[in-house]
């Protein structure tokens, strides 16, 4: 696959102006990337200006926090899909899974899911915050699920993706992996897509694109 159809070109800052959002889409066009993952607000318009590129809308559910009740974010679902969403990234509750409540985190993944109609679903489970037993156990949880993906990070933790999370969340989930948060450079995207990643989210598409040398996420 070629990189740029690995990529979700990403903006999800909270203080995105129109400015920001039109540069990531034109960057998303000219580069021809999987996605552009940005905040809910935007996706209708996003929807609207990538008409015919072939790139997707992919937004955000439960963002950063995961905290959120289910029906918060069911709702959120729904109206991502009727603005134009083509794939949703979920956060667990983290809690939940810090708790041992597989039972609510699967009930609420599986809700999501429903939510979405047939669209991709992502979810975030935060590896920053988990043991290794516990990305173990909620990969697990997500393998049991209709969601297409387990994603490492949301960038605002307190660290990204690392190639053992993803060769861990591999495993264990038998699903998709998608890693965000810190792949900065060409040499980390090929370390995450060869501990499995399928997805890389990153911010810093342009520059893996361009050279060998990334900066910044």
């Amino acid at each position: 696959m070629n990189v740029n159809q690995l990529i979700d070109h990403t903006y999800l800052k909270a203080m995105g102006t129109a400015k920001e959002i039109d540069q990531l889409l034109a960057e998303a066009a000219q580069w021809t990337f999987k996605s552009v993952c940005l905040n809910p607000v935007w996706v209708k318009y996003a929807k609207e200006r990538l008409q015919g590129t072939g790139v997707l809308v992919c937004t955000v559910v439960g963002f950063p926090l995961g905290a959120n009740t289910t029906e918060t974010k069911v709702f959120e679902t729904l109206d991502a899909v009727q603005n134009g969403a083509d794939e949703i990234d979920m956060v667990v509750n983290i809690g939940k899974v810090k708790s041992g409540d597989d039972a609510y985190v699967k009930a609420e993944i599986e809700r999501i899911v429903k939510a979405a109609q047939g669209r991709t679903v992502k979810v975030i489970i935060e590896t920053c915050y988990l043991t290794k037993d516990e990305i173990a156990r909620v990969s697990a949880v997500v393998g049991s699920t209709g969601a297409a993906f387990v994603k490492t990070s949301t960038g605002f933790g307190t660290a990204g993706a690392t190639p053992e999370d993803v060769k861990l969340m591999k495993e264990a989930s038998k699903k998709q992996v998608k890693a965000a948060g810190g792949v900065k450079t060409k040499e980390d995207l090929d370390r995450m897509v060869a501990a499995g990643a399928t997805r890389i989210g990153t911010s810093n598409g342009v520059s893996l694109m361009t050279s060998k040398e990334g900066t910044g996420y």
